[in-house]
């Protein structure tokens, strides 16, 4: 691909480090971004500027926020002893958009994946521990991804908590095997929360 500007070249390059952005995208956005009023790039880039710098994370189930306790651990109508464990800022997303939820959430930041190089310490599991141990909490339900990783990062979590004695459980396998919780559509996701099985009964299939 020829340019005749070695600023939009620049552009098109950084713009093309992004998830699912070809070249050839990332020259058209570039190319929509300098037809538009310069106002609206300012505006743009500012926006992309202060969540970089002043976004911050839950302190309690590290949940993307503007303020120390997220929305969610802040509302007195969540169910604080319902935590749902998933991988992602995406998968409460997704679980969200279902309403079919009223508990609240631990993100992990990852799954367990040896080849990867991350391991348990790379993960927010041992706060999840301590969330556990001081009793505040009544179930876990694992919502990982269905593949060898989320089963490891399920299975590790479970051992360290069981100690505890809380009911553990895993959502229903509407979900396919394999497969990722943001692009399972509402309804699925809503029912596999719903028609939870306990954990103990997942690790026999």
């Amino acid at each position: 691909m020829e340019f005749s500007s070695k600023l939009l070249e620049n552009a098109v390059a950084e713009m093309a480090q992004l998830p699912g952005v070809g070249k050839r995208t990332a020259l058209r956005l570039v190319l929509h971004l300098l037809k538009q009023p310069e106002s609206q790039t300012e505006r743009l880039v500012s926006a992309l500027h202060s969540m970089r710098n002043e976004i911050r994370f839950c302190k309690k189930c590290h949940n993307i926020s503007d303020v120390a306790l997220c929305d969610i651990c802040a509302n007195p109508r969540r169910e604080s002893e319902l935590v749902c464990v998933v991988e992602d800022v995406r998968d409460v997303m997704a679980i969200e958009s279902t309403g079919q939820f009223k508990g609240v959430y631990h993100i992990l930041g990852g799954k367990i994946s040896p080849i990867d190089g991350v391991g348990p310490g790379d993960l927010h599991i041992e706060s999840l521990v301590e969330r556990v141990s001081s009793g505040e909490v009544k179930e876990i339900i694992f919502a990982l991804s269905s593949t060898m990783e989320g089963d490891t990062t399920n299975f590790y979590i479970y051992k360290q908590i069981e100690p505890f004695k809380i009911v553990t459980s895993t959502i229903a396998r509407g979900i396919s095997v394999g497969g990722e919780l943001e692009y399972a559509d509402e309804v699925t996701l809503g029912r596999s929360i719903i028609n939870r099985i306990p954990f103990e009964n997942s690790l026999k299939q």
